[in-house]
């Protein structure tokens, strides 16, 4: 039965898919074994632990003896930075998760009006003693795609100048690819990046699960001391679940990449075009050319945007004003500060994202509630 939800905010939380529920099954009832026990049953549900962390390494182009599972991106994301000792550079767009755990010793970079990050900026923010480089695959909330390939380049070439001058503090690139998954490519040897954080309940895997994965020239300091599960640096039981089910939603991201991210698009240029068509004073925010497929950051100066979210719950259309987190928080996003954006367009700003939910009946029937919303709002402040 179709739902008469129409739902737009892919990028907070996306449904579980039956088929990785259906994996992750048998490992709440009949597996339910602790993996670290060592009779036979056990042992099996520590096996198909392990093969689930081999199948998401492959996604990666990576190995499973460098991934850590995690409870989400938020302390994939702690686990790294916590590993450094030096100076960081980031950016002023970065999601809550990195921005908050950065300490004191740090340089962020300030994007473009489009939210791109320049290449240039992070070389001139790097200094003898920075060690981390941390920078989104793909902002939350603009979606706009940044040039991980060239910062790459702009970390290697740091390396090896200080492995010719002689100098002994390491670099290192780090993504936060939660947002990216299923429509970007994360092979890290192609991106270049030396460590990635992944979080399954993007990509229609189960929440409060995620990853990290780092070569093996980082040395990761754990965060969470115990039974000494995950090479020590992540112990407690393992959520054997919850990987397993992790695995199967990136492989089905994976497979489906390209052909979704071209259904996606036309969808978004669909919603878009019926919004700016009707009110053409509206601001399209992020980089046109290189954005996420799923994400439409739009914004009608003079309407208050958090009236939109609660007037079109009403309708059973679900939006957001920005990422979760600023949402709940009720703060201005810093993302559209950093970017620019006048208070009175960062205020009447949704961020709406499409997912495996949507299709072009939903999109055309949010696009007229959405239409009737701004229109009864301009009607009330006239």
């Amino acid at each position: 039965m179709k739902s008469s939800i129409i739902y737009l905010d892919h990028a907070a939380a996306t449904p579980l898919d039956e088929r990785v529920l259906a994996a992750m099954q048998p490992y709440f009832s009949e597996m339910f074994y602790n993996p670290s026990a060592p009779y036979a049953p056990a042992v099996e549900v520590k096996r198909a632990y392990n093969k689930a962390k081999h199948r998401l390494a492959v996604c990666l182009g990576g190995q499973a003896s460098e991934l850590v599972v995690t409870a989400g991106a938020t302390e994939s994301i702690n686990l790294m930075i916590n590993s450094v000792d030096g100076h960081i550079v980031s950016s002023t767009i970065e999601h809550d998760a990195v921005l908050k755990a950065l300490g004191d010793n740090i340089t962020l970079v300030a994007p473009s009006k489009k939210g791109n990050i320049v290449p240039r900026d992070i070389q001139a923010a790097i200094r003898p003693d920075t060690q981390l480089i941390t920078i989104a695959i793909a902002n939350h909330e603009l979606g706009t795609i940044q040039p991980l390939r060239d910062i790459a380049e702009v970390v290697r070439a740091e390396r090896r100048r200080r492995f010719e001058a002689g100098e002994p503090t390491p670099i290192y690139l780090h993504t936060d690819a939660s947002q990216g998954a299923g429509q970007i490519d994360i092979n890290v040897a192609r991106l270049g990046v030396d460590a990635l954080t992944l979080n399954a309940g993007k990509i229609y895997g189960p929440k409060q699960v995620g990853l990290l994965w780092c070569n093996r020239m980082i040395r990761l300091q754990p965060l969470v001391r115990g039974g000494g599960q995950e090479r020590g640096l992540r112990s407690g039981t393992e959520n054997v679940a919850g990987t397993i089910g992790f695995a199967v939603a990136l492989e089905l991201a994976q497979q489906h990449r390209n052909s979704e991210n071209k259904r996606l698009r036309q969808l978004r240029d669909q919603l878009q075009n019926q919004l700016t068509e009707a009110f053409p004073w509206a601001i399209v925010s992020g980089d046109q050319k290189h954005r996420l497929a799923s994400h439409l950051h739009i914004s009608f100066p003079g309407i208050d945007a958090e009236r939109l979210v609660f007037i079109l719950e009403r309708k059973g259309v679900l939006v957001a004003t920005g990422s979760a987190c600023a949402a709940n928080s009720g703060t201005r996003s810093h993302a559209l500060e950093a970017i620019g954006l006048a208070p009175e367009a960062a205020d009447g700003s949704l961020r709406l994202t499409l997912g495996r939910l949507s299709d072009a009946e939903t999109c055309t029937a949010a696009a007229r509630e959405i239409i009737a919303a701004i229109n009864t709002e301009k009607a009330r402040l006239a």
